[in-house]
């Protein structure tokens, strides 16, 4: 199965948002090739939130092009199999943190958001990982800062966005 098949299956069985959930699937439909960057109609994305929820913390990183915190995440790549494990890769490499498990379920939200030119629009499919007892982060060349920061404490520094992922994660967990 294709990551284009992946992805499309994962939609059609997401159940909330259905009204941004129909609008991933149409650009999909109309765009064969919206699973890579090379759209620049807009593409899909994978990402993850990093949670310890014994610590009741998450794992942030201060993205080096757009300067805020955010949840892991990035482009599929060809060797992407499927969306979870583009989502698993991209967190474990942007986080360093070993032994990273994706949470039950498929994805925790959805959220499109425009992004500066050539491209217009990322399509973020959003999953969470949960991070193993006593896990090292290790900054990478895609982050000016990596950080935990507790769950009252998200508010305060990032957006909405990721505010609203972390609600949806910790009710999941």
């Amino acid at each position: 199965m294709s990551l284009y098949d992946d992805a499309v299956l994962v939609l059609k069985g997401y159940e909330d948002q259905e009204e941004l959930r129909q609008a991933y699937l149409d650009h999909l439909e109309a765009h064969p090739d919206g699973m890579w960057k090379s759209c620049h109609a807009g593409h899909v994305t994978a990402s993850a939130l990093v949670v310890d929820p014994e610590e009741g913390r998450v794992l942030l990183t201060l993205h080096k092009k757009l300067r805020m915190w955010l949840q892991m995440g990035g482009h599929c790549e060809p060797e992407d199999g499927t969306l979870a494990a583009a989502a698993l890769r991209e967190a474990s490499e942007e986080s360093g943190v070993a032994g990273l498990t994706l949470l039950p379920g498929g994805p925790v939200r959805l959220d499109r958001h425009p992004i500066p030119p050539p491209c217009h629009v990322h399509f973020d499919i959003q999953y969470a990982v949960v991070a193993p007892a006593g896990a090292v982060q290790q900054i990478s060349d895609e982050s000016l800062d990596l950080r935990w920061f507790g769950y009252d404490e998200v508010k305060d520094v990032a957006d909405d966005s990721v505010v609203r992922l972390l609600d949806a994660t910790r009710a999941r967990l």
